[in-house]
């Protein structure tokens, strides 16, 4: 019995399809989750990444969006997923606060994932619908405090960009939105435009194109400094608000066993997307940078999403949201 055991072992420590399988990877298109609807920050960054990352995989980035939960459906997706390296994760800072919004987490957001990198930090703007009245963020946070809760302030879900921004900015300015809920960036961000709610927070990447055109009003970034392509939005503290600083961020991820040589090509074809001349301009025109290379390797990732999960339970916290 010993013997066939071992015989076993050996024949699957030394089988040559299991090289075979590494040398060959990928053999087919690879399926990238935004757990977001098409349209929003994630959906566009995906598309833009999985392009230049398609050239070094030699197979194409197939995009899929699995919206609800906040996001957890489609993480949950691909931390069930096989772990072959053709399911991956494109997913943002709400990978840190899930811990602290969800009191059943059907997923370890760090223990069921292999890290691959990160990939950008991305600024937030604070936009209007076009007719509203305020010209900047002091007339704006005014008009609030005058109105009550009257302003409808979008939100894309618990855990969202556009949830934590929305918190950050209350407690920044001691005012009180009424929140409206969507499934994504992109239909949150039409209701502001086509004027049905009044106030939006959101990553760089969507209302950029919009505030350039005058389709919506935009007053504030919350970097800390202006970005190139609206150099007329200031930075929430140039605006008079120093405490409204935040900015998200995304990280790729496989499903935790993946083969680390397929690791290794994904984040091979990664490192060498992020210095894509042409993400690099498609980024900037959306406001975005990549990450540098440092910072794009599973070590960083894992390391920093750690301190994030950390940071994030913290503020959620002490803003009193019990998990749901």
């Amino acid at each position: 019995m010993k013997y066939l055991v071992r015989s076993l072992i050996l024949l699957l420590l030394f089988c040559p399809c299991v090289a075979a399988v590494a040398d060959d990877y990928p053999a087919r298109p690879v399926t990238m989750i935004v757990p977001f609807s098409a349209g929003g920050p994630g959906d566009v960054i995906a598309r833009i990444l999985g392009n230049a990352m398609s050239a070094t995989l030699k197979q194409s980035i197939v995009i899929e969006n699995v919206v609800g939960a906040g996001g957890t459906l489609g993480t949950n997706r691909v931390a069930k997923a096989a772990p072959d390296g053709y399911t991956l994760l494109l997913m943002h800072v709400g990978q840190a606060t899930a811990p602290a919004l969800y009191a059943k987490l059907p997923f370890d957001p760090v223990g069921d994932f292999a890290m691959i990198g990160l990939v950008t930090d991305v600024p937030m703007l604070l936009v209007a619908r076009p007719n509203f009245p305020a010209k900047d963020l002091s007339e704006l946070v005014a008009h609030i405090r005058n109105a009550g809760d009257k302003i409808t302030f979008g939100n894309v879900g618990l855990g969202s960009a556009s949830q934590l921004c929305g918190l950050m900015f209350m407690s920044a300015t001691d005012t009180k939105l009424t929140p409206i809920y969507y499934k994504g960036g992109g239909p949150a961000l039409n209701d502001v435009i086509a004027g049905h709610i009044d106030v939006y927070c959101d990553p760089a990447t969507g209302p950029t194109p919009y505030i350039q055109s005058g389709t919506i009003k935009g007053y504030a970034i919350t970097g800390k400094m202006r970005v190139a392509t609206l150099p007329d939005v200031p930075t929430s503290a140039e605006a008079g608000v120093p405490a409204f600083d935040v900015t998200t961020w995304y990280g790729l991820y496989a499903p935790r066993g993946t083969p680390k040589p397929a690791l290794d090509h994904l984040v091979g074809a990664l490192q060498a997307a992020l210095k894509d001349p042409a993400l690099i301009s498609r980024f900037a025109e959306l406001s975005m940078t990549p990450v540098e290379t440092g910072r794009a390797t599973p070590e960083a990732l894992e390391a920093f999403l750690k301190a994030e999960v950390l940071k994030w339970g913290r503020i959620i916290k002490a803003a009193g949201i019990e998990p749901q």
